[in-house]
């Protein structure tokens, strides 16, 4: 069978060394969209080795991205797991900062698979990783959900459903983030090459139009959004951040990012104004520090 949640389940966390520099961080703020305005020293400062600043949502990319050397091909290598890519979705994300992200570091990277969850139509596997220092003082801790289409029905737990909770008034603020038609071709040079960002035919038998942008780059987006618009540019003020990927957004598109703030809690939710406001990322939260 294609998912065998007994082996998944059991299976050994694997560990890998992720290392990085200033230039994997630069490149993907760039496939984030940052340095539009190279005369604004706020983004200059995202894509510039003097005084750069790193995005906590980089501890997705990190390890992954020109440092790592050549290209891999695009696949999922999960113990229990064999899936065709055209049948995957990233379905939700989320992020626990333990430690603010150096510009060039090393990190150990624990994964496993947390949760194996029947849907019907569907599995979602939920994928933990962990990272830590080569001291083992820890950095961050990721949770990335992955639906996989046609793969359910095999008798297993359903998991939580989280209900969306938008407060009943008008945001505190609306931050609208254009992306461009090449957004995705220049971000997948940060790790994920699975070629539904890239191939139009591939794309076509995913029962995609063309390709779309990939889910991590859009929770990037809003990151730095909120980072640049609410958190006074400082993204160390971000302690964790969770979404659900409600929709697609195609390159060239806006991510339009409604937040309301409740102390140190926000809820976001972020929107395509070109196609009526579709929903893109529900069930949005993000824990900052004051």
């Amino acid at each position: 069978m294609p998912i065998d949640p007994n082996v998944a389940l059991s299976a050994e966390p694997t560990v890998r060394e992720a290392i990085w520099t200033d230039r994997d961080v630069m490149l993907y703020h760039l496939g984030l969209g940052a340095g539009g305005d190279g005369l604004d020293p706020a983004e200059l400062s995202w894509v510039y080795e003097k005084n750069l600043r790193v995005l906590p949502t980089f501890a997705m990319v990190a390890g992954q991205g020109i440092s790592a050397g050549a290209l891999k091909p695009a696949g999922m290598n999960l113990p229990g797991i064999d899936i065709d890519l055209r049948r995957i979705l990233h379905g939700g994300q989320s992020l626990q900062v333990h430690a603010p992200i150096p510009t060039t570091g090393t990190a150990h990277i624990s994964s496993r698979v947390a949760h194996v969850w029947d849907k019907g139509k569907a599995a979602v596997i939920v994928l933990e990783q962990s990272a830590a220092t080569p001291e083992g003082a820890p950095l961050w801790t990721t949770g990335m959900q992955i639906w996989a289409r046609g793969e359910g029905g095999f008798g297993g737990e359903p998991g939580p459903e989280a209900a969306q909770s938008i407060p009943d008034r008008e945001a505190d603020a609306v931050l609208v983030s254009p992306t461009s038609p090449r957004q995705a071709l220049l971000y997948r040079l940060s790790g994920d090459m699975n070629p539904l960002h890239a191939d139009p035919a591939f794309a076509r038998a995913a029962g995609f139009d063309r390709p779309i942008l990939h889910g991590l780059a859009s929770y990037g987006i809003v990151c730095k959004a909120v980072v640049d618009g609410i958190l006074e540019g400082d993204p160390t003020r971000v302690l964790d951040f969770s979404v659900r990927f409600a929709g697609s957004l195609f390159p060239g598109e806006t991510l339009e990012t409604a937040v309301w703030r409740d102390g140190d809690r926000l809820t976001l939710l972020a929107t395509c104004p070109e196609r009526d406001g579709a929903p893109v990322l529900t069930h949005a939260t993000m824990e900052v520090r004051s």
